[in-house]
């Protein structure tokens, strides 16, 4: 199912001109779920740096249990998306809403402490810092301690190879092995929501598909993910549900299957012809 938007501006080839409504797609995560109240809402949201007007009348709708990506091109509106929903650019219309209450217009730590978590692009880690200490940082406002030892044991568990460099240094890692230490340093502040700003930023084709493997296997344990990402292939090859970002509007809403199958994504967004 394709919409697009009618806020002006171009939109993707072949787009209408009408504003994206919830389509099938919501429906058959709601059945799947079992949950009809998303868990993470952003609700007609525009977002504006000055003067300049970087999202438009933005609709997500994020369900329990799901993996849900963001894509769009350079400059798209997509990382602004995420500082939206963080805290860090406040919008200037709308809302953002977690399980239904509204977070947008409190503080970055209130907003995490709500059960947000960001893996920045780039990673973003305290390189002169253990990995064990940067993974421990993720929890720094946490104070159920027992439970903070049980979830640093899922988190190398999850990402062996943590295990065997938790005294090492985070800034002699691999980017590989860094991308590791940012997913598990979010995991460790248990969020309902863990937001991926670019995981596959800067890293080797091998490892990026290891990389989603990864978000797969912590989705498959029960995290629900929003991810922000240019590979679109990638991304939608692990994702539930996809919506596409056009110069701040969403111009395309669907499942990850159909989005895939779309002709007009595969063109303007897959690479193909």
């Amino acid at each position: 199912m394709m919409h697009g938007t009618g806020e002006g501006g171009p939109a993707a080839p072949g787009a209408t001109t009408e504003r994206v409504e919830p389509s099938h797609a919501d429906e058959e995560v709601r059945r799947a779920t079992g949950d009809g109240q998303p868990v993470l809402q952003l609700v007609d949201v525009s977002t504006h740096y000055g003067l300049v007007s970087v999202l438009r009348h933005v609709n997500v709708e994020i369900y329990p249990g799901e993996i849900v990506c963001l894509l769009g091109g350079n400059a798209s509106g997509k990382t602004t998306t995420l500082k939206t929903v963080l805290g860090m650019v406040k919008p200037s219309q709308g809302e953002v809403r977690l399980a239904g209450e509204t977070i947008s217009g409190k503080s970055i730590t209130e907003i995490v402490s709500r059960g947000i978590s960001m893996v920045p692009e780039n990673r973003r880690l305290f390189t002169r810092m253990t990995v064990r200490e940067n993974l421990e940082l993720g929890a720094y406002q946490r104070k159920d301690k027992e439970d903070i030892r049980l979830d640093m044991d899922r988190v190398l568990a999850t990402f062996p190879r943590l295990h065997e460099r938790l005294r090492q240094r985070a800034g002699t890692l691999s980017g590989g092995e860094q991308q590791m230490v940012a997913m598990g340093r979010a995991l460790m502040s248990r969020p309902k929501v863990l937001l991926m700003d670019e995981p596959s930023m800067g890293l080797a084709p091998i490892l990026v598909e290891q990389v989603f493997s990864i978000i797969k296997e912590i989705n498959d344990l029960g995290t629900t993910i929003f991810v922000v990402e240019q590979n679109a292939n990638m991304a939608l090859s692990i994702a539930h549900r996809g919506y596409v970002l056009q110069t701040g509007q969403i111009v395309l809403a669907d499942t990850a299957k159909n989005l895939l199958a779309n002709p007009l994504m595969r063109e303007a967004y897959l690479g193909e012809l």
